[in-house]
């Protein structure tokens, strides 16, 4: 689930909070850089149980229509297609995703329900949740489809969830995109044969990327000097002090894995920084970042430094 890109975004944002904090110790910097990634899979948790408190909403609304004292016949017979949604079933009964949410005590849903209702009452007013209802039965496949197009158009986009989420564990913020695209991509695949695997995904692609992780947090903190040294001459129109914080820490980064990193292509490097400095840096970054790596790779060619290893590395 997590992707490289990610993890770099996590390793800068864990350096510029190390640098802004004098008394800052690097094994407990190291230790909140891996809580933010394992929060991640915390909130894909969260935002899959938020289908669920769904269904269970539609399904008390139900039980209250029909205990109307002046109840209308569609109210007393009401459509259960929503809350009998098979994928959804799929989901409710896993053993692997309930156990995971009970041990790690994600179910926000039962304490925070006003947001629940707040998308519930939106999905009720769209016309194709309604046309949904009308459906006397069902395949899997439009089952799957409609749960699909609820995620992505009521839930994903959704500004008061995301301020509800924000507030609730701030390294959240960077998480939902990945987390929403991650979810999305699981809901289309999900079958009885991968729902554990689907539901509760490992957070990790392998354990390198979290060796990754940690290596390049210690890389970059620990060999201040040295990279600070990379860096002097090769910015002729900025001092060091002139240069924005997020993007100093970015040139380190991306040094680093020049350096340490024999198996990273320097092309991959270069790419991964530029769209990280469009993303978290100023508008201008991105150019001034790729100049400054292009040379460093160009006097490192011409002195041997660089030692990548394996096809289609330079």
């Amino acid at each position: 689930m997590l992707t490289r890109r990610h993890i770099r975004v996590k390793v800068l944002q864990s350096v510029y909070a190390y640098n802004q904090r004098p008394d800052s110790k690097i094994d407990s910097q190291e230790k909140f850089l891996l809580t933010s990634i394992d929060q991640m899979q915390d909130l894909y948790l969260v935002m899959m149980q938020l289908l669920l408190a769904l269904q269970e909403q539609a399904e008390s609304y139900l039980e209250r229509s029909q205990k109307k004292y002046l109840a209308t016949d569609s109210e007393k017979n009401p459509s259960r297609t929503f809350v009998d949604n098979k994928l959804l079933q799929l989901i409710a009964e896993n053993t692997t995703f309930a156990d995971v949410i009970d041990k790690k005590h994600l179910n926000y849903w039962q304490l925070d329900s006003e947001y629940v209702i707040i998308l519930f009452n939106e999905l009720r007013e769209l016309d194709w949740y309604n046309a949904y209802l009308l459906k006397k039965e069902t395949t899997y496949k439009e089952d799957q489809a409609f749960i699909v197009k609820l995620y992505k158009e009521v839930i994903a986009p959704n500004d008061k969830l995301y301020d509800y989420l924000e507030d609730k564990r701030l390294t959240w913020v960077d998480d939902i995109p990945l987390v929403n695209t991650a979810i999305v991509k699981a809901l289309n695949k999900l079958s009885e044969k991968n729902a554990s695997s689907l539901l509760v995904p490992e957070l990790y692609k392998n354990t390198e990327d979290r060796e990754y992780a940690i290596t390049l947090f210690r890389k970059v903190v620990l060999n201040e000097d040295k990279l600070n040294a990379q860096i002097e001459g090769k910015t002729p129109n900025w001092d060091q002090e002139r240069i924005a914080d997020l993007d100093l820490i970015i040139l380190k980064m991306g040094i680093a894995e020049f350096l340490y990193f024999p198996s990273i292509p320097v092309r991959a490097t270069i790419n991964e920084y530029l769209e990280v400095s469009k993303e978290y840096s100023t508008p201008k970054s991105s150019i001034f970042i790729n100049g400054i790596l292009d040379k460093l790779v160009k006097e490192y060619e011409g002195e041997g430094i660089l030692n990548k290893i394996g096809r289609g590395l330079q």
